[in-house]
């Protein structure tokens, strides 16, 4: 009884190691390698597999995923001399799994000392300029050299990144300084601009308010000129109307001639400014008189003017208006010694 137990616990273990030995599920991103006596034989693929039990075996369990291997950091000597530290990463994708699993022993290092070697030869035949400033281009270099170098192992590097450029301290300071002398140059740069901006908007200004200036002067000196014609016009009817006074024999018209040539004249005596002393006329009742004349001038001017509507408009008694209107004779007085302008009385 115990023995057939026995047995039966026996002969169960067996089965289920024999079905695991020979039933194998390849999970989603893996490829199995298939060794018959140690030789390969195929690629298992995701899903589940049967072997043959007892002669066939898994060998290599691959990865097919896209993997990131990092570049370590590494010194590396420019062009010009110039010691830089540079690293990376790289993208790579296994595309054969037995190419990949038997081609190359340990492929992630195989791959890593690849790019530091390529990277190190890259960064080597360029200034320091081209490296700081062309990281595109480095990549790109390094990308169709370490391709075309791990084809044969079934992987495709599908992207390599410059991860890191660290120059020298003494490089850093100079760069520093390079940028800030370059920087106060822009600023500098930018402030002329700013200023001959300000200067020609300053000028323009000028320009403008001398042209609306001018045009000004134009103006005023257009309306001055009209204003004195306008004057020479009324001077002129003026003296016009006092020739005919003169003519009729009106001795008003005289006298209003040299009082107003009189009081233009002693006006600018009193308005000289070097003039410390003014001279006053001794009669000042002469001026008064003169003043007086010119009040009866206008009146007589007047009444002549609407004797003459009168007449314009009743015919039949322009000769009792034209009568009644006439003025009573006037004396004019001789020039006194003061040097008073002669008055009537």
């Amino acid at each position: 009884m115990n023995f057939s137990l026995i047995f039966f616990v026996m002969f169960a273990v067996f089965a289920l190691i024999f079905l695991f030995s020979v039933i194998k599920i390849v999970p989603q991103g893996r490829e199995f390698t298939v060794e018959r006596f140690g030789k390969y034989t195929k690629t298992l693929t995701p899903g589940i597999h049967i072997l043959t039990p007892f002669v066939e075996r898994i060998g290599r369990r691959m990865n097919m995923m896209e993997q990131v291997l990092d570049v370590p950091t590494q010194e590396v000597i420019t062009k010009d001399n110039a010691m830089v530290k540079v690293d990376a990463i790289v993208f790579i994708q296994v595309m054969d799994a037995s190419a990949a699993a038997y081609r190359v022993e340990n492929l992630p290092y195989a791959i890593t000392q690849l790019c530091s070697t390529n990277l190190r030869t890259v960064v080597g035949s360029m200034d320091l300029d081209e490296v700081l400033f062309q990281r595109d281009n480095i990549n790109s270099r390094l990308l169709t050299v370490i391709d075309a170098a791990t084809e044969p192992w079934g992987v495709k590097v599908n992207r390599i990144e410059i991860k890191d450029l660290t120059p020298p301290v003494d490089i850093t300071n100079a760069m520093a300084r390079q940028m800030k002398a370059e920087r106060e140059r822009r600023a500098i740069i930018t402030e002329a601009e700013g200023e001959k901006q300000a200067a020609i908007a300053r000028a323009e200004g000028a320009k403008q308010s001398a042209i609306l200036q001018s045009e000004g002067r134009k103006e005023a000196a257009f309306r001055d000129a009209e204003a004195r014609e306008r004057e020479a016009e009324a001077e002129a009817k003026a003296t016009a109307m006092v020739s005919e006074a003169i003519a009729r024999g009106d001795v008003n018209a005289i006298n209003y001639f040299v009082a107003q040539k009189y009081v233009e004249a002693f006006g600018e005596l009193a308005r000289n400014p070097t003039a410390k002393t003014v001279i006053v006329p001794a009669e000042m009742g002469g001026l008064v008189g003169t003043i007086a004349g010119l009040g009866e001038l206008v009146g007589l001017a007047k009444e002549q003017q609407q004797s003459r509507s009168d007449i314009r408009r009743e015919p039949s008694r322009a000769a009792a208006a034209s009568s009644a209107s006439t003025p009573p004779s006037r004396t004019v007085s001789p020039r006194r010694s003061g040097g008073a302008v002669p008055t009537t009385e």
